[in-house]
């Protein structure tokens, strides 16, 4: 599987984590662009119910925020939908603890939530500036595995593209 992060989407991490000693995180939603490809289109924070080694979602937060993204992409499930959920490991190596694996096991294996799979973003502050992350996908039934996570560069504006264009 590949996701592929958008670059208003890796601003706003680098926005929220900075400064903050405690766990942040919350839900991603993103759009089916090929066979195993989603682009993360946009992201819960949730600012608060974290410690410095801890997070707990609030699920009725991430429902509120599930219903609104819904209404405006009209419902259209299979090109918008949850993808999965996401946090800060302000102080330790952003990979899963086992606590974050068995979440995202719950997560998939409740028949209520519906999901086939969900993916868990890790995400680390370094210098106030460099993002460092991790990606697992979680199946029932299946071992994590990794994700291919893809940055989306900045799209050049109009100057820039002129600049571009003329040096042809």
């Amino acid at each position: 599987m590949e996701l592929i992060l958008p670059r208003k989407i890796t601003d706003l991490l680098r926005r929220e984590l900075r400064g903050r000693r405690n766990e942040i995180g919350g839900v991603m939603v993103a759009e089916h662009v090929g066979d195993e490809t989603f682009r993360i289109v946009e992201l819960s924070v949730q600012r608060s119910g974290g410690t410095t080694m801890h997070f707990v979602r609030d699920p009725e937060q991430s429902k509120a925020f599930l219903s609104d993204f819904f209404a405006r992409t009209g419902g259209n499930y299979h090109r918008f939908n949850y993808i999965g959920e996401w946090h800060s490991h302000p102080t330790f190596e952003p990979v899963p603890s086992r606590n974050d694996i068995q979440a995202m096991y719950q997560i998939v294996e409740d028949p209520e939530v519906g999901a086939n799979f969900a993916v868990l973003i890790i995400v680390r502050l370094f210098f106030r500036r460099s993002l460092k992350m991790s990606a697992t996908l979680f199946r029932a039934g299946l071992p994590p595995e990794r994700v291919v996570v893809l940055l989306e560069r900045k799209t050049p504006g109009l100057l820039s593209r002129l600049r571009i264009l003329f040096k042809k």
